[in-house]
């Protein structure tokens, strides 16, 4: 299905959740650097917290963006093992991922928790990924459309028009995380229009059609073409093929 893309530099963002350590990470990005090429798309490393700094390094002056996998919602205070907005910042990240699926299963974060993280990283500068999806037992229940409002509602309750532009929204169907299944690009399709319509309703339409929606599920070099031709699909979330250089610099050479 051809479909005329709407025109904005697509995302591609590498998650690579609880993985690598710094000689890993030296050796990804200096392979990576082999094969890069900016060419009017943005590409994000989202490596784990200990990385941040280190990576920051590394990806100077490559036209790499830097961002965390999550962080609270408070600047400091009595959260052992949490990381805060000040110190993704200071780490030198413009992004940051919050409500990705797995934080959701399993630390039980609902949309009233992210939410309070979406507003945290926008007053301080930072764009957030904000991530939704439904499970495999709510797509079989035919209520897909109903779980992408209702969070994609809740997440941004009280932020305004001016503050929403700074926000990615990526959608990840929790069913293809992780499992080798993938939504096919005219299913995805379908969800991505439905969030921009949603956020036209929110924000009007003027707003809604240039805010990145990006889509993440097994998202792989032989799917990530089709998919990223797909109108309202402006980039990819990567888990898993992230973490292989030439994998990723293959995704992001298909944007």
């Amino acid at each position: 299905m051809k479909s005329t893309r709407i025109k904005m530099n697509p995302l591609i963002a590498a998650n690579w959740k609880m993985n690598k350590g710094i000689k890993e990470a030296d050796s990804f990005i200096k392979e990576f650097r082999g094969y890069f090429k900016a060419n009017n798309k943005e590409v994000v490393i989202c490596p784990p917290s200990t990385l941040l700094p280190y990576i920051s390094g590394l990806i100077k002056n490559m036209g790499i963006k830097l961002g965390a996998q999550n962080m609270h919602f408070e600047d400091k205070g009595a959260f052992t093992g949490e990381i805060s907005p000040l110190m993704v910042k200071d780490a030198g990240c413009e992004y940051v991922i919050l409500g990705h699926s797995e934080r959701r299963q399993h630390f039980n974060e609902n949309d009233e928790l992210i939410n309070k993280k979406v507003k945290a990283a926008l007053n301080h500068g930072l764009k957030p990924i904000l991530c939704i999806g439904e499970t495999l037992e709510q797509r079989e229940s035919n209520i897909t459309i109903k779980i992408i409002k209702s969070q994609l509602t809740e997440c941004l309750k009280n932020i305004n028009e001016n503050e929403v532009r700074a926000i990615v929204v990526a959608y990840e169907p929790v069913w293809a995380i992780g499992t080798g299944k993938n939504a096919t690009p005219e299913q995805a399709q379908e969800v991505h229009a439905c969030i921009r319509k949603q956020l036209g309703e929110l924000y009007g339409n003027a707003i809604a059609s240039k805010i990145r929606i990006i889509y993440g599920g097994s998202v792989k070099p032989e799917n990530s073409k089709e998919l990223l031709s797909m109108k309202d699909i402006n980039g990819a979330l990567v888990g898993g093929a992230s973490l292989d250089a030439k994998s990723f610099a293959d995704i992001c050479s298909s944007a």
